[in-house]
């Protein structure tokens, strides 16, 4: 044989072995991307969920109702949109989204990728979480209209009533359903928030003193708090809790399929609308989010940079954000969207002004760097 058979042969060897090689990565590659398709990961991802507005109306039944309904009371006529806004959470510790949806929120502005254990702590059942959720979202609605009134300058009482004590937390076997936690530490407190905040300030190296009352006998109990499971990890005693108040008159908020505390401020503002002549919106399209204590506080919530971008979907052009969210707030803002930052119920009513009279709009707060 000549050494140019040889050499063909050669080449014809070397062609076969790179073929295989090449339909080799192909296979791999294939499998990788399938796998990465169907593997699960340890995330869930955030998304832009429904908007509602405050002075608008909602389905309830198959009927449109008032959002908020103060039955007893003259009302006054609105204007434009006080919306608040959710966020959708896609996957769940039974089925978290694969690698692929994970790489595909990724590059999606409008869309955040967060740890699995953050939203759905491991301590905390699936059941225990919808109930906390609820009991959240319940509360936020007694403490915005706690806020509300106050700022109107109606006078009201309130107390804190045990729901729940979570197996196997602190307060299991201590605290029961319908106990009234009236103190901590020597510290009066009258709303969920202010519970809260006791518990956070006793931390968990010592016992926090609860003062309760039981069946009309005060007594006092000794519990010692944990952190909390999820991201923000903050000391609990493990128990759920509702306010409970005595209005002078009532306030109905139909929301369904909703949970959370985050409306807070807007079902503040969206009731002090309504109670009070003029139109705090000016006609104008705002949204917001955020906590509200019955003293007026605003708080931080989840999930803010979807519902930035939720609030532009809706058509709004202004955005009240809390001031304590406002890391997430820099550098994420929509394209559109004015974003002022609030810490209190005040604020907030005083973003509206500015922004219904077309006042200098540099003399409020913004989130900064």
């Amino acid at each position: 044989m000549s050494l140019f058979s040889d050499d063909v042969a050669a080449v014809d060897d070397a062609r076969q072995k790179g073929r295989r090689v090449g339909w080799l990565l192909l296979a791999l590659t294939l499998f990788g991307v399938f796998g990465l398709t169907l593997l699960p990961s340890p995330y869930v991802i955030e998304r832009p969920g429904p908007v509602f507005d405050t002075l608008g109306s909602v389905t309830v039944d198959g009927d449109e109702v008032s959002l908020i309904q103060i039955p007893d009371q003259e009302t006054f006529e609105t204007s434009g949109s006080l919306s608040l806004l959710t966020v959708n959470v896609f996957g769940n510790r039974e089925a978290t989204p694969s690698w692929f949806e994970v790489g595909r929120a990724w590059i999606d502005p409008t869309q955040s990728i967060v740890p699995l254990d953050s939203v759905f702590p491991p301590g905390l059942s699936t059941e225990d979480r919808r109930e906390q959720s609820r009991l959240d979202m319940e509360n936020s609605q007694q403490e915005a209209v706690a806020a509300a009134l106050r700022n109107l300058g109606e006078e009201f009482e309130s107390e804190v009533v045990v729901a729940e004590a979570i197996a196997d937390g602190p307060a299991a076997g201590v605290l029961q359903p319908d106990d009234l936690i009236l103190a901590v530490n020597g510290t009066a407190v009258f709303d969920v928030t202010a519970l809260r905040s006791a518990i956070a300030d006793n931390g968990t190296e010592s016992a926090a003193t609860l003062t309760i009352e039981r069946d009309g006998v005060e007594q006092s109990v000794e519990i010692v708090p944990v952190l909390s499971e999820g991201a923000e990890a903050v000391p609990v005693v493990g128990v759920f809790v509702s306010g409970r108040y005595e209005f002078p008159f009532e306030v109905e908020i139909q929301l369904e399929n909703v949970g959370g505390p985050s409306a807070g401020m807007m079902f503040a503002l969206g009731i002090t609308d309504k109670l009070t002549p003029g139109q705090l919106t000016g006609g104008e399209d705002i949204a917001g989010t955020g906590t509200i204590a019955a003293s007026g506080e605003v708080g931080p919530i989840g999930g803010i940079v979807q519902k930035m971008y939720g609030a532009v979907d809706a058509g709004a052009d202004w955005f009240l954000a809390p001031v304590d969210n406002c890391g997430e707030v820099v550098g994420n803002i929509p394209a559109g969207l004015e974003v002022f930052a609030v810490a209190t119920l005040d604020d907030a009513l005083e973003v509206l002004d500015v922004v219904a009279n077309d006042g200098d709009l540099s003399t409020l707060a913004r989130c900064e760097r």
